[in-house]
């Protein structure tokens, strides 16, 4: 109930953020209950396994996006006070896990609606049984089964979040912010870098490379029998689906690294007052939004390696189906808004900061030239870095 309450009286944009992390979990459900409608009607396919396992993606992404929200929710942030009457940091996770659970679950329900709507189990709706034959509408729904996969998401978000936003205990024994990364006491205007760079671009160029060997393999040793990529495109074999998810991986830890070294490169050679300042900002920010940014980059990848095998495809057409597409809008969708969510947490991080500089007479100006001096050193760093794992990921499966 007390979940409930803070929700309904969040800020507007909380709101929507949490309905976004309703309309992703509808999205998946809706995969997962598709997954189950194939299974129904080709009882004993192997496609039907293949189906579910193409939710992952999905799954991973609305996941990751339910977290990030949770982790911005100011409803369930530590404040003074809030320990005395019962609300600790250990309660607040509660709380969070809670109302992420409440989300993700109106999302489920509306899938199952959306699903039982167009295999014409309910009626005097447009499009009454309009997928009745894909979804199997001539067999009886398993609820038990349908019921198992919609609790995947809602489940699976709210012990990640838990997870995330578990209370740290700090060196003098004081409980931290719930999922805050620790931060030592310093003046707002103190804008020097962190004493190290993040260590994970080491793993993300072994997981990149082992994600192209694995890809090479699965391309040399596929003989045109096994399952195959969606639209069912020749010269895909499913077995690529690892070896892209190690270069996803790799580019997502990969991806502090990548933007502490953009911080580094704006200071070089003699900077002046705005490239110091946007080069240390970035060196502060970068756990905090690199990794997402490394998530849209391997996503971004990703559709521009299927776009290099679809254009590849014989007669060049396209097999890609709605079901498909779908998933793609969750995963990319999902990776964007992760990201925006990131960047509004980083700009409130830092609010004391701007605040500061502000009142010591520094121009507005300097500050919107240093953020958009920040974004386009991201832009001249990723970018190449995106294109570059794209071209290598799509070039063992292009024949």
């Amino acid at each position: 109930m007390l979940a409930l309450r803070l929700a309904r009286g969040s800020h507007p944009l909380v709101q929507l953020r949490r309905l976004l992390v309703a309309a992703a979990s509808a999205g998946t459900g809706f995969l997962l209950l598709c997954a189950l409608g194939y299974a129904m009607g080709h009882a004993g396919s192997a496609g039907s396994v293949l189906r579910l396992a193409w939710c992952a993606a999905p799954l991973a992404a609305t996941v990751y996006f339910a977290v990030a929200v949770a982790r911005t929710d100011p409803g369930t942030r530590p404040r003074p006070g809030l320990a005395a009457i019962g609300l600790g940091p250990g309660r607040l996770m509660v709380i969070s896990a809670m109302t992420t659970a409440v989300a993700c679950t109106l999302g489920s329900m509306v899938a199952l609606l959306f699903f039982l709507h167009l295999r014409g189990d309910l009626t005097g709706l447009p499009f009454d049984g309009a997928a009745a034959e894909l979804l199997a509408a001539d067999r009886p729904l398993p609820l038990a089964a349908a019921l198992t996969l919609l609790a995947l998401v809602p489940l699976t978000a709210s012990v990640a979040g838990a997870v995330a936003l578990r209370p740290r205990r700090a060196g003098t024994g004081a409980a931290e912010e719930p999922g805050a990364d620790p931060v030592p006491d310093a003046d707002p205007t103190d804008l020097a870098p962190p004493a190290a760079a993040p260590g994970g671009l080491p793993w993300g160029v072994a997981l990149f490379a082992a994600g192209l060997a694995a890809e090479t393999y699965a391309s040399s040793a596929d003989d045109g029998s096994g399952p195959r990529l969606p639209g069912g495109l020749a010269g895909s074999p499913v077995g690529a689906l690892a070896g892209w998810g190690l270069t996803a991986l790799g580019l997502a830890l990969a991806g502090p690294a990548l933007t502490h070294l953009c911080g580094r490169i704006l200071q070089a050679v003699r900077p002046g007052a705005l490239r110091l300042l946007a080069g240390r900002v970035l060196q502060q920010e970068a756990r905090r939004i690199g990794r997402p940014l490394g998530v849209v980059c391997a996503v971004a990848s990703g559709a521009y390696a299927a776009r290099t095998l679809y254009a590849d495809a014989a007669g060049g057409g396209s097999g890609i189906g709605p079901l498909t597409t779908l998933g793609a809008v969750v995963v990319a969708g999902c990776a964007l808004l992760t990201l925006a969510t990131a960047a509004v947490e980083a700009r409130h991080a830092r609010a004391d900061t701007t605040a500061a500089l502000l009142r010591l007479g520094a121009p507005a100006a300097l500050l919107r030239g240093c953020a958009a001096l920040r974004a386009g050193a991201l832009l001249a760093v990723f970018g190449p870095v995106t294109w570059l794992v794209a071209e290598l990921s799509a070039m063992p499966l292009v024949r």
